[in-house]
């Protein structure tokens, strides 16, 4: 894949005139939009970006993070708190984003999106209300390991870090996680699943696929 050099100022302006002008891929009244990456990629940083720019271009936008949307300690945690094919397979609620992130922006759907569910540091409920996102808003929804669950993503942007640059931009206290990347990247291909990639490894200059 060819990659061109972009500041993230270019590629946020042309992420947000894409969505505002594409329909999706269902009819839905809302877009879907996947910001996928490893946490050393920082895809809160881009979803955030993305966020205030098509705010500006007067669209409503729900922001959320799949770490909200983490299991019980007691499940994903099962097998020890360093396994990285249980951070692969078993960390993230994926049932519940379907029913309370996915299901009400389809077709016909209310619009009631939940905004968390789980509170790892309290391991209990978030308790969190719905909010409701009016036709022609957009969600955002940022976090790793988003791709290869049939999420009906309308766009799916994959920030993409070499081995070496996500081993030297992860915390010595994570590394444990770096199989589960690999894992990842061998089983899913995310830079082929995505339909934009851009290069973070160096986060001052990075490089995209482009609009295409």
């Amino acid at each position: 894949m060819r990659l061109e050099a972009i500041t993230w100022e270019r590629l946020t302006d042309a992420l947000a005139e894409r969505l505002v002008a594409m329909p999706s891929k269902d009819g839905s009244p809302w877009l879907r939009v996947s910001v996928d990456g490893a946490p050393a990629a920082a895809p809160d940083e881009l979803a955030g970006r993305l966020a205030e720019a098509l705010r500006v271009r007067g669209r409503a936008v729900h922001k959320a993070g799949a770490f909200g949307f983490l299991r019980p300690a007691s499940l994903r945690l099962e097998y020890g708190r360093e396994d990285p094919d249980a951070l692969h397979d078993e960390w993230f609620d994926r049932q519940a984003l379907w029913r309370e992130v996915f299901q009400p922006l389809d077709p016909g759907g209310t619009g009631r999106v939940l905004p968390d569910l789980w509170d790892p540091v309290a391991d209990r409920a978030t308790r969190s209300g719905y909010v409701e996102l009016p036709p022609g808003g957009v969600l955002l929804l940022h976090g790793p390991l988003l791709l290869g669950h049939w999420f009906p993503f309308d766009l799916s942007v994959h920030l993409k870090l070499s081995p070496a640059a996500l081993a030297r931009r992860t915390p010595e206290a994570e590394r444990w996680t770096l199989p589960a990347f690999a894992r990842y990247e061998a089983e899913t291909r995310p830079e082929e699943a995505a339909d934009i990639v851009v290069r973070v490894d160096d986060p001052r200059r990075p490089a995209w696929s482009g609009a295409s």
